[in-house]
């Protein structure tokens, strides 16, 4: 077989395509020999193995050559067979081999997209990646769920333990709760106490994390369930979110236009970003262009609103105190607030110099 580069293949921390001390091409091309013309043309057209890198469905094949669906599948399973009882099968087990040490070197269990993007510089190559995964004894593919992503594995037993620790900590996670990477980590280790100790890496880890449909992380690395508000970022709406929340306090429209643009270099002008804030319940208007998070305990409504609800709380209060309980949740001035009260058709004011609703 020609050779490329000479390293042991490893798993990377970037996403370069790992170098093998094989040519996939050449190894691929000396595989299909050991078929027979036609489940040669076949398993072509499946993996995207010839001129084409489009891969072919059993019934696009069976139409074009006039046969079942069911036909293509036995002729491309005859090819299979053939191939892993030649002798080229036996005198490739090298090359399989570093397949399978790279892929434990990943964490034995890995996202197909993953796998094959590291695998593969263009789709090509890829396809014949994917070709080989199938051939070879030691892989075993997991199709898509509603929890996982398709997936490829050379240990049933690790398999096993990642794929219960993610269901585990899935179901720790409250529908709102927003971790920071590393608390996620930590919380993910301890639902993997059976794993072995040469897997409890970072950067494994994350890849065990990815594998799973339902938890995710936002732009700001922070991880939870994929429908969390703070995790499901689709639009400006989402990135104003993010960006409020990540400040901590009431942010003025413009400042949140610009934090979405330096947090997530997303293009939000100050005026689309107003018109969002606007339209959504999850901020709140607490001072002229101030928006504040509804979930911080702010409660949409003008000062009027404020006053009446902290009165029907709270009882009659003076004047000195109703101004303290509305600059919790409002950015006025005092002036504003006592605009507010004195109006008589909403307020009354006793002899004793306390206020209440009128």
């Amino acid at each position: 077989m020609k050779s490329q580069k000479t390293k042991t293949p490893s798993a990377s921390k970037t996403s370069s395509v790992v170098s093998f001390s094989f040519d996939s091409a050449v190894l691929v091309k000396r595989l299909l020999g050991a078929a027979s013309e036609r489940s040669r043309k076949v398993l072509a057209q499946r993996f995207g193995l010839g001129t084409s890198p489009e891969r072919e469905t059993l019934e696009a094949i069976g139409d074009r050559l006039s046969i079942t669906r069911e036909r293509v599948r036995q002729i491309e399973a005859a090819g299979l067979s053939a191939i892993r009882a030649s002798k080229v099968f036996k005198e490739a087990e090298p090359a399989f081999d570093e397949i399978v040490k790279h892929i434990v070197g990943m964490g034995a269990i890995v996202s197909e997209d993953a796998l094959l993007r590291g695998l593969g510089k263009d789709e090509k190559a890829r396809n014949r990646f994917r070709f080989l995964l199938v051939l070879g004894a030691s892989f075993v593919r997991e199709r898509e769920t509603d929890d996982f992503l398709a997936r490829w594995h050379i240990d049933h037993e690790t398999a096993k333990t990642v794929h219960d620790a993610l269901s585990r900590l899935y179901s720790s996670l409250g529908d709102d709760a927003v971790l920071t990477e590393s608390q996620l980590l930590d919380r993910f280790l301890d639902e993997l106490k059976e794993v072995n100790d040469a897997y409890r890496d970072e950067e494994v880890l994350k890849r065990w994390l990815s594998l799973s449909k339902r938890i995710g992380r936002n732009p700001l690395a922070q991880w939870g369930r994929v429908t969390a508000p703070a995790i499901h970022v689709k639009g400006i709406r989402d990135y104003a979110y993010l960006a409020i929340k990540q400040h901590g306090e009431p942010m003025h429209f413009s400042d949140v236009s610009k934090a979405i643009g330096a947090l997530f270099s997303k293009k939000a002008h100050v005026a689309t970003t107003h018109n969002e804030l606007i339209k959504d319940p999850r901020f709140v208007l607490v001072g002229r262009g101030l928006y504040a998070l509804t979930e911080w305990g702010y409660q949409p409504g003008v000062v009027r609103d404020v006053i009446r609800e902290v009165l029907e709380k709270n009882g009659p209060l003076k004047k000195d105190d109703i101004i303290k309980h509305v600059r919790l949740a409002r950015f006025v001035k005092d002036n504003t607030i006592l605009v507010n009260l004195n109006d008589s058709r909403y307020f009354k004011r006793a002899k004793d110099g306390r206020y209440d609703v009128a």
